[in-house]
């Protein structure tokens, strides 16, 4: 019998509007975690757009759907992984993100932050350790 597949990491590298690509990685990662799937994200290139606060789409014909990633920690999925030098590129910080949290039942509900900026040597460590990586 093979070994049981353990860690999915979504790789995030789009926009989050202009293509479907952010917003069926969104629902993938949903899918994964309500069957119990050890899931992180990572958000690198263009991809650290999904989760800039204060997204307005209302100009574009666009649904906004950046309030979904406030569920994540919800559903377990409290490893989100940033890129620093994809923020960097954009002139963005970690200020210029959602705060995206999860609460910690080992800590009486302690609210912690999901957001864990990383940079791209340590984020290729990471992909490489995983079991499975998709890409969107």
């Amino acid at each position: 019998m093979s070994e049981m597949i353990k860690n999915f990491l979504y790789l995030n590298r789009r926009a989050p509007y202009g293509t479907i690509y952010a917003w069926e990685s969104l629902e993938v990662v949903l899918i994964g975690a309500a069957f119990d799937q050890k899931v992180s994200l990572a958000f690198v290139d263009d991809g650290v757009y999904q989760i800039v606060k204060g997204q307005d789409t209302s100009e574009s014909g666009f649904k906004n759907f950046s309030p979904t990633y406030s569920a994540l920690g919800d559903y377990d999925v409290n490893q989100l992984y940033v890129e620093r030098e994809s923020l960097e590129e954009r002139g963005l910080t970690l200020d210029d993100l959602m705060p995206l949290t999860w609460e910690d039942e080992d800590e009486d509900w302690a609210e912690k932050d999901s957001i864990r900026v990383v940079s791209r040597a340590e984020l290729a460590g990471m992909i490489k350790d995983q079991d499975v990586v998709f890409s969107f």
